[in-house]
């Protein structure tokens, strides 16, 4: 084979490019690539001077979106007590499940917007805090983030420090408090 035919390929069977190798290595090997001042970047919130583990470090994808089921069951709870809901009429479901949304938006605003965390988010050890270090998030960042994170998409897509696209629209991040 020549020897431009030969560069993109690794040892991986077949022949893999080597393009291909390092997003099927898996979400660490997309770490060794990404510069910072002082080298390559190891962990999440390492380029915002966040420690790695423990209180004060990025909270994991996985637990923020436990948070928001835990949140999303208990605004269903709290909606339950007002409308009842009836699982063989589609139509009730729909009012009640508008419903609960508006009652988790509420929960979410309020909470992210007066304390920094929400009663899952305070459950699970974690806390939304701004980027500027202004002691509270406020209403006009907390409601903001909590339309974006209802359109899923924005809160699915993070950037390589751990911030979602909703977190990083509104100048917010997601840190463990334990």
């Amino acid at each position: 084979m020549p020897a431009a035919a030969t560069a993109g390929t690794s040892s991986y069977p077949g022949g893999v490019s080597r393009w291909t190798g390092t997003w099927l290595s898996g979400p660490g090997a997309a770490l060794e690539a990404i510069d910072n001042a002082d080298g390559p970047v190891r962990y999440r919130g390492e380029r915002l001077g966040l420690p790695e583990r423990g209180p004060g470090s990025v909270a994991s994808n996985g637990l923020r979106l436990g948070a928001l089921l835990v949140d999303l069951v208990l605004a269903s709870l709290v909606t339950s007590v007002f409308l009842r809901p009836d699982y063989g009429d589609p139509a009730t479901m729909w009012r009640f499940n508008i419903w609960a949304g508006l009652v988790w938006l509420v929960i979410s605003s309020v909470g992210v917007s007066l304390a920094g965390f929400t009663p899952a988010k305070a459950l699970l050890g974690m806390r939304v805090v701004r980027m500027d270090g202004t002691a509270l998030v406020g209403p006009f960042r907390a409601i903001p983030r909590s339309v974006l994170i209802a359109l899923v998409i924005p809160a699915a897509i993070t950037d390589k420090d751990g911030r979602g696209l909703h977190d990083r629209l509104v100048g917010t991040i997601v840190l463990r408090t334990r």
